[in-house]
């Protein structure tokens, strides 16, 4: 019995030392695991008489119960120590004043598209939406632009499986809206388009605003009125000037490229015209009796003049630190 009050002394002196739960264990390996002090001692009991059994057995099971116990007790302690250890590393100072929660805002190209919606709304038109995964014959071939044409080169974009194409432009709306809407019309068709370009003033994807406004006598001189008054209204200059160069789309004829100008020097702004009447004719529209213009412009350039970015890869770069000047 002497030697198992030594075991029993030696093991509590040992869990009482151990400074880790992975010690602790590893004490309990020598006393208590299958090749362990006590458990050697156990084993030993055949070789005693068979008077002596029963007494040496229960004082070996009294043994091992208490140091059960104080293995319990010294791993309840060591994780005592780790939590409140934690609880004094991760300490909240309950005086200091609250967090505000961050207050968000609207994309700087978000706030120029709701802009020009409600600049066109104010003069009568509506808004239309329409896929920007699309077929070649609303992308291109109703536009007056058949397979092979040389236009479709200025248009290089990405396609996708069956032939289909992100859109190069909005117009693929317009024409869709005239498929299913009678003569007059009256809309812009904002959106993201796709093409292969970049730089600081092109983008991959990018945003751009169509108009069409298609009735019996809409001539040249409403597409000027009409531009002119939004971009006055856009920009809020009353003396903001607007030219019209002579140029050439294959969806419209007369052609032409809107420049403005708040003082020296012109910068061009829109592509528009009279609608082609092939495009007319291609959605079953009366070509003789039917006639208006459409317009192009970029909503991402018009965001950078407005607000005086020279690059208009920031408004797609996610930095939070260019994002806040617009909040």
């Amino acid at each position: 019995m002497d030697q198992l009050e030594r075991i029993v002394a030696a093991a509590l002196a040992d869990f009482a030392g151990c400074a880790n739960p992975a010690a602790l264990e590893n004490a309990k390996a020598r006393y208590l695991g299958k090749a362990g002090a006590l458990t050697d001692l156990l084993k030993s009991l055949g070789k005693l008489p068979a008077a002596e059994r029963p007494a040496a057995g229960a004082a070996i099971n009294e043994a091992k119960t208490k140091l059960e116990t104080a293995l319990v007790a010294r791993r309840d302690a060591l994780a005592d120590a780790k939590l409140e250890a934690q609880l004094a590393a991760e300490a909240l100072d309950v005086s200091l004043p609250g967090r505000g929660v961050g207050i968000g805002t609207l994309h700087p190209i978000t706030r120029t598209l709701e802009r020009i919606e409600t600049l066109f709304r104010s003069l009568g038109f509506e808004v239309a939406d329409g896929p920007e995964i699309e077929d070649d014959f609303h992308n291109f071939t109703a536009l007056n632009m058949p397979e092979d044409h040389p236009s479709r080169s200025m248009h290089d974009t990405f396609y996708v499986e069956g032939g289909r194409v992100l859109r190069t432009h909005t117009s693929n709306v317009q024409i869709r809206y005239m498929e299913t809407h009678a003569p007059p019309i009256k809309i812009i068709v904002p959106g993201r388009v796709y093409r292969v370009d970049s730089d600081a003033t092109h983008s991959p994807m990018f945003h751009q605003v169509e108009g069409l406004w298609i009735g019996e006598d809409v001539t040249f001189a409403d597409l000027k009125g009409v531009f002119t008054e939004f971009l006055r209204r856009f920009f809020e200059r009353d003396n903001l000037r607007v030219r019209f160069r002579p140029s050439f789309f294959p969806f419209t004829e007369p052609s032409a490229e809107i420049d403005m100008s708040f003082g020296e020097g012109w910068l061009e702004i829109s592509g528009a015209g009279q609608v082609h009447p092939n495009v007319l004719r291609a959605v079953g529209i009366d070509a003789e009796r039917w006639q208006g213009f459409a317009f192009g412009m970029g909503a991402d350039r018009l965001a950078m003049l407005r607000y005086g970015v020279d690059d208009l890869r920031e408004f797609f770069a996610n930095d939070l630190r260019f994002l806040r000047q617009f909040a």
